[in-house]
């Protein structure tokens, strides 16, 4: 086999993207698995693409027919009509190969030429030099088969707000094709142009960017009539020699653009061809320019000027980067001809989209998926792969009409999608879905509208269901999910499950190609909710997970969790717990060694994993190196198997300790390299901490434990800039009041005023987690955008904040942490550390995930 002829100055090679950035977009973006074509007539099959790859070796079967593009093996449906695409990334793609093969698939891309093909013998091999390019050529040569309108947009900041606005305020004129979500990287935009037929009439698609030499291939792909650049502020300087180089590179995506918009300060004068030039600005002459902007309590009144007419723009915003991506929508709607009254009207219509689905606990032990801000197909698919991550018995689907193209076959697909993926029941709103309820072939109940669900809820059954919400925002799905989620107190702790994966994979970056990873999942995760995050990292494929004690093991496999699980803190009275439950101990002592031995032989069991912790300098738990000789025989007993061999870094964070590290990591050699004499096998070796996976790559070995960096804190060099934020603690504002100088607030009158003040008071105490050390002026919380420091003691479910002059109302909302203040700043102002901050959190503050 060979490949064939490749553009090779069409994009940068997949060697040069960091393994990172592929993994992590197979997390944030995975859920664009495939998008068929949609227009039936022009399937393409695999001669045709040979012919467009130029790819001259004979195929098995040239004339099977493809209309979806895989990128992941678990998200597998249409087999005989799917092209897998063994992208590179951490993870070897073509060893799934196999499994989708038995799953029916016959067309693969593949990159690797010692790739065995003869045991697949009515499959397709596609060899190429470089899989990524062969998806965009790909991507490319099908968008030149539709004229319609393209708009590309591009810039910094602000790239999927607009493009969703514009969807908002053109589909009702035109069926619209655009980006899935924030679908604009290399594999993204491939993947998002692939969904265009001639069941549209517009397309709308990003492009991002975070270097030089990237938006060529971009280009190719989205061949945009019309472009917009957002803005050019600091996101992805580092990329860039400079910021006008930055521009340069993105303004490449409009090299074949017939008009440009964007805002005259980001563009210096003659860049941009006058003729191909429509320019708007907050302040000085343009195209459309906004002579006054007046902020109001809830929105803002634009004074615009445009083709010698002053009018006016009511906003429902009164953020600056709100106020401007509003501007770019209007400016945009006006170079397609839009008339400045319908302008106006549609402006006005705009509402804020949410840019994720949230998870809370329901009614009758449910789970409810909220989505109810967008009905399109492809979004659709993002939130069923969603729901059928998290491990329900049952699965229910409430949802409305879709917005699909006119000759879209959007309902049968939606019935394929929802049997293939064992949905249990469907609950559809509207006339149109209604009319197609024969498709369905699942449990389904139909109403007219949304006051009709409404009316028949208390009469359904939600028990332990997972339940998605899915709707377009004119049928008020927000009802339903209001009378679906269990109410509780008003303080929330939000968890951004993405961000969970994205620190996976940035760890996971650090690590040699077949290193394992070990996830500490014990506290209750951290504090974010163990069974939650451990489904995430099922998901997203760990190798263990790791708990203190056997009871959160027992939690986590009654929840369907069956990733290997290591017990840290195994108790005698838990060992029938932990081997009825798969569970591993780790084994610390030559009693416990002893004792599970014999519980194991009086229940007649052989090979039970086990692991062993040796201390090397921490003097916490762990075999000594002369405990080392007198446990070799026990070890060597047949009822047990010994699984892994670590041991505990004690001060791997910190530069003064670094000698004392290696020491641990020299002594733990020589300790395990005598076991290994004994064992006469193999076992698996983990040192490495959070830290340690930074700072000690020598320690890495088999396998690593991951634990305080997966929720995106860090305290090692600046590697924290390239963490995200996992949680977010928030409350509400109960009552504000006016309280004269020198009077007293809360229990003991410590906090005497020194001034007359607003004082509000914020429904989080000590029995949430927030801790009286933060009582007079010690912690501060963030109220629309403005610091307010905590005064008098903090009571145990409520503390009083100084509002004033910070205009605060009654209801909200208060930033107890997140990124601002962080978790770290709150943890150093009490002289503690993230973790016991992060773990004091308590059970009665609900957890919200959310995934974008």
């Amino acid at each position: 086999m060979h490949t064939g002829k490749s553009n090779e100055n069409s994009v940068r090679e997949v060697s040069n993207f960091r393994s990172f950035e592929m993994s992590n977009f197979r997390i944030f973006e995975k859920s664009l698995l495939f998008f068929r074509y949609l227009n039936m007539q022009h399937q393409y099959t695999a001669a045709q693409l040979a012919h467009i790859w130029d790819y001259t070796e004979q195929l098995v079967q040239p004339n099977s027919e493809i209309t979806w593009l895989l990128i992941d093996s678990r998200k597998l449906i249409h087999a005989e009509a799917s092209i897998f695409f063994a992208l590179p990334g951490k993870q070897d793609a073509h060893l799934y190969i196999s499994e989708l093969y038995n799953k029916g698939v016959r067309n693969f891309v593949i990159s690797d030429v010692n790739f065995n093909t003869s045991s697949f013998v009515d499959a397709n091999f596609y060899l190429q030099k470089n899989v990524l390019k062969a998806l965009q050529t790909l991507a490319a040569y099908h968008r030149k088969h539709f004229n319609y309108e393209v708009i590309g947009i591009t810039g910094s900041n602000g790239k999927t707000i607009v493009k969703d606005w514009l969807y908002q305020l053109i589909s009702p004129e035109k069926s619209i094709v655009r980006s899935p979500k924030s679908y604009n990287s290399q594999l993204g935009v491939p993947l998002s142009v692939w969904q265009m037929s001639n069941a549209y009439q517009m397309g709308l698609f990003e492009a991002g960017i975070s270097t030089m030499n990237e938006m060529d291939a971009l280009e190719e792909i989205i061949k945009p009539n019309i472009g917009i650049l957002t803005n050019i502020k600091a996101a992805h300087d580092e990329g860039f020699e400079s910021r006008e180089a930055k521009l340069h590179e993105k303004l490449k995506l409009f090299k074949h653009s017939s008009k440009i918009i964007y805002g005259k300060n980001y563009v210096p004068a003659g860049l941009i061809e006058l003729e191909k030039s429509f320019t708007w600005s907050l302040h000085e002459e343009a195209d459309l320019q906004i002579i006054k902007t007046d902020k109001k309590e809830k929105g803002t009144e634009l004074t615009a000027y445009y083709h010698f007419k002053e009018f006016k723009i009511q906003l429902n915003f009164n953020d600056d980067a709100s106020i401007e991506n509003c501007v770019i929508c209007a400016a945009t709607l006006l170079c397609l001809g839009y008339s400045i009254e319908l302008v106006q009207a549609r402006m006005l219509q705009l509402q804020s989209i949410p840019m994720r689905l949230q998870m809370k606990q329901g009614i009758q032990q449910s789970t409810i998926i909220n989505d109810s801000y967008s009905a399109d197909i492809s979004s659709l698919y993002m939130a069923v792969d969603f729901l059928n991550q998290q491990k329900h018995e049952r699965k229910t689907i409430i949802i409305s009409d879709m917005i699909h193209g006119a000759n879209e076959p959007v309902y049968e697909l939606m019935a394929t999608y929802f049997k293939s993926h064992n949905i249990n029941r469907i609950i559809g709103i509207g006339e149109e879905i209604s009319s197609n309820a024969h498709l369905f072939s699942m449990e389904k109940q139909f109403f007219k509208n949304t006051d009709e669900l409404l009316k028949a809820l208390p009469a359904l059954d939600f028990s332990r269901e997972g339940v998605l919400i899915k709707g377009a925002r004119t049928f008020a799905f927000e009802k339903i999910a209001s009378r679906l989620e269990e109410k509780v107190h008003d303080t929330v702790m939000e968890i951004n499950l993405n961000s969970i994966v994205h620190n996976l994979n940035f760890y996971r970056s650090k690590l040699l190609p077949g290193t394992k990873v070990m996830v500490m999942v014990k506290a209750f995760a951290y504090g974010s909710g163990s069974f939650e995050i451990a489904n995430v990292l099922q998901y997203n494929k760990v190798d263990y997970l790791a708990v203190a004690y056997a009871d959160e093991g027992v939690a986590l496999r009654k929840e369907g969790i069956h990733l290997p699980i290591m017990v840290m803190s195994p108790e005698s009275n838990a060992f029938e717990k932990i081997i009825s439950n798969c569970l591993e101990p780790e084994i610390y002592s030559i009693q416990i060694l002893k004792s599970f031995i014999n519980h194991l032989k009086l229940n007649g069991i052989k090979q039970y994993p086990i692991h062993l912790k040796l201390d090397t300098g921490m003097h916490r738990l762990g075999f000594e190196l002369a405990d080392v000789e007198s446990i070799v025989e026990l070890l060597n007993d047949e009822a047990i198997k010994v699984k892994s061999v670590f041991t505990h870094l004690a001060a791997s964070e910190s530069n003064e300790h670094d000698a004392f590290t290696k020491e641990q990591l020299n002594k733990f050699d020589k300790m395990y390299a005598s076991l290994r004499n004994n064992l006469h096998y193999d076992t698996l070796r983990h040192v490495a901490n959070t830290a340690a996976i930074l700072r000690f790559p020598e320690s890495h070995y088999e396998m690593v434990r991951l634990g305080i960096g997966l929720y995106g804190v860090e305290n090692v060099g600046n590697f924290e800039h390239e963490l995200q934020r996992v949680a977010e603690l928030k409350t509400t504002v109960t009552q504000v009041r006016k309280v004269l100088k020198g009077e007293s607030i809360g229990y003991s009158r410590r906090g005497v005023l020194t001034h007359d003040a607003e004082i509000a008071t914020i429904k989080i105490g000590y029995a949430d987690g927030y801790g009286r050390a933060f009582g007079n002026g010690v912690g501060e919380v963030l109220i629309n955008g403005k610091r307010a420091k905590v005064i008098g003691s903090v009571c145990m479910d409520m503390c009083m904040v100084d509002v004033t002059n910070l205009q605060v109302q009654e209801g909200d909302e208060v930033i107890v942490f997140g990124e601002d203040p962080s978790i770290k700043e709150l943890a150093s102002k009490i002289n503690t550390i993230p973790y016991e901050v992060l773990t004091s959190i308590s059970q009665r503050v609900q957890r919200i995930y959310y995934y974008e």
